[in-house]
């Protein structure tokens, strides 16, 4: 099977860069700088040159913060270009899977299904959801797979920062009123090519939520990672309008599948293992 792969040097893409090639696929990975998604006139003689069986799309405009006063280039790279990638599947054929936020959502309830209604409440949750629109609009055989809280190698995440502020400072603050569930790129990663990385997909094609089990807010995130790496730094918990962060965010952004079980491990066990690889690490 062929697969053409944008945001290849991302947190995830680069993820699934890798593990795709260790499952013996035909992948060809592309950075913003080789397969910039903005230029439809190379993606266009890429489609043409590679003849793609999927399209996996991890290329995206992620500085959630940045994004409220960048919005046309937010909407641009996360709408209107996901919504032209798509038109191209649909041309050549091709299978399109695409990842998308919690952010779609606006933290008014507890847990987010499929189904439910998207109202986000910044310009980043805007543009991934137009990206969602426009693919719909654009072609059937599509996968939109919503995800949340991401870590993991190659990319800025809010377990390397603790990690580092932990070392460096005794005290941080951190946000104790925004709760959802941190993914690691490698569970979500294997769990992408073993359901969907198929010539004839056992799922039905639409939108899914994949995250780590279990639900938690940052300042306790952080202290179990302070905990994990035997770090004393305490965490000062303070409320997300005393952060005052130029973008807003849903309080309540946990993601449920109700469409299948996914089978993803608790959020404490995949943190734990990514540290492991990299820190030394309490042993409970």
């Amino acid at each position: 099977m062929r697969i053409l792969l944008f945001g290849k040097s991302g947190m995830l893409g680069s993820c699934l860069y890798e593990n795709l090639s260790e499952h013996g696929h035909s992948v060809f990975g592309f950075t913003s700088s080789d397969g910039d998604i903005t230029n439809t006139r190379k993606l266009k003689i890429l489609f043409e040159e590679l003849t793609p069986d999927i399209v996996i799309n991890c290329a995206a405009y992620t500085a959630v913060d940045d994004a409220e006063k960048n919005q046309d280039l937010a909407m641009k790279i996360n709408g209107r270009c996901t919504g032209k990638l798509a038109e191209l599947c649909k041309t050549y054929k091709a299978v399109l899977i695409h990842f998308s936020t919690d952010y779609v959502f606006d933290g008014h309830k507890k847990t987010w299904k499929e189904s439910d209604k998207t109202s986000p409440l910044n310009i980043y949750g805007e543009s991934k959801l137009l990206g969602e629109k426009l693919i719909a609009e654009n072609m059937k055989k599509f996968f939109i797979i919503r995800t949340s809280w991401l870590f993991g190698e190659n990319g800025k995440n809010f377990v390397d920062t603790m990690a580092v502020l932990g070392k460096e400072k005794d005290e941080v603050s951190v946000v104790n009123d925004q709760f959802g569930s941190p993914t690691y790129t490698k569970d979500l990663a294997e769990k992408v090519i073993e359901f969907f990385v198929k010539k004839k997909p056992i799922l039905a094609y639409g939108i899914y939520h994949i995250t780590n089990s279990g639900t938690t807010n940052w300042s306790d995130f952080a202290t179990y990672i302070f905990k994990t790496l035997f770090l004393e730094t305490k965490v000062k918990e303070i409320t997300a309008e005393k952060f005052n962060r130029p973008a807003k965010r849903p309080k309540y952004s946990t993601l449920k599948s109700t469409k299948f079980d996914f089978g993803m491990r608790p959020w404490r066990k995949a943190v734990k293992d990514y540290l492991r690889k990299y820190f030394i690490i309490a042993p409970y």
